[in-house]
């Protein structure tokens, strides 16, 4: 029996379930294509592959249950692309360390706002906002993460949930599924530049590529069924986990 591949396996499920309803599946996916052995040039692409499908299997689900105006999607398609395109543009020009600081200061926020609003999350206040008002929220928003996202990444999912939620009045169920339809968009441009630069195990990419999905259709389901109840507490842990990683590799 191979062990090191359902190890994998188990890992990456478990993602793939947690990202869906609160991003951060990389905390677990990353340590765990190391401890299996994957080659450090090929991680990122095969992490990449594997996710991509894996979101898109939580957008497909999360769609099918919510509707959005197809122009407000393009907006944000829009927005994701060419903040992505920029951020991997300039991450030669940035220093990891601002990227890291800026997350230090960003992530503690999050979780107080989730601890000290109870009614976080509940209702959809999108309504409240003008339509140009709620257009520029959306794209300011989109943008400016994606571009932190094609610089470094981690979090991504956590911040665009929090972002839609907070600042342009989704409940936390819709803000979820935009922010896995913003992340299919950025993954998809980093995929694609590391299939050009040949760094993905792509048979082993697939592969997990199928049990990310089993993972993220599972999340989901579970986000939809019990909405705020669910994903709050997951981003609140998620984004606490992610504060503890960025402080223990500051520290090391």
């Amino acid at each position: 029996m191979d062990y090191p591949i359902i190890l994998l396996s188990i890992a990456v499920f478990a993602a793939g379930f947690i990202d869906a309803a609160a991003g951060g599946g990389g905390l677990i996916t990353f340590p765990a294509y190391m401890h299996y052995g994957l080659k450090t040039e090929l991680l990122l692409g095969t992490n990449k592959l594997s996710s991509f499908f894996g979101t898109l299997m939580a957008v497909i689900k999360y769609f099918s249950e919510i509707s959005f105006e197809k122009r407000r999607l393009l907006l944000i398609f829009l927005s994701c692309l060419s903040g992505s395109f920029l951020g991997a543009f300039f991450i030669s020009k940035i220093p990891p360390e601002f990227l890291k600081y800026f997350l230090f200061a960003a992530l503690p926020s999050v979780s107080v706002f989730m601890l000290a609003k109870g009614d976080f999350g509940l209702t959809d206040l999108s309504a409240s906002f003008s339509d140009s008002s709620l257009n520029l929220r959306l794209s300011f928003f989109s943008f400016i993460i994606s571009f932190y996202d094609g610089m470094l990444g981690p979090g991504t999912g956590t911040l665009l949930a929090f972002s839609y939620c907070r600042f342009a009045g989704y409940d936390l169920l819709k803000a979820t599924a935009l922010a896995k339809f913003a992340n299919l968009i950025s993954n998809l441009s980093a995929l694609l530049t590391f299939l050009y630069l040949g760094r993905v195990d792509i048979k082993l990419g697939l592969t997990m590529a199928a049990v990310s999905a089993a993972g993220n259709f599972l999340g989901s389901k579970a986000a939809i069924k019990k909405g705020a109840s669910f994903i709050k507490p997951a981003i609140f842990l998620v984004s606490n986990a992610l504060l503890a990683k960025i402080f223990y590799d500051m520290v090391k």
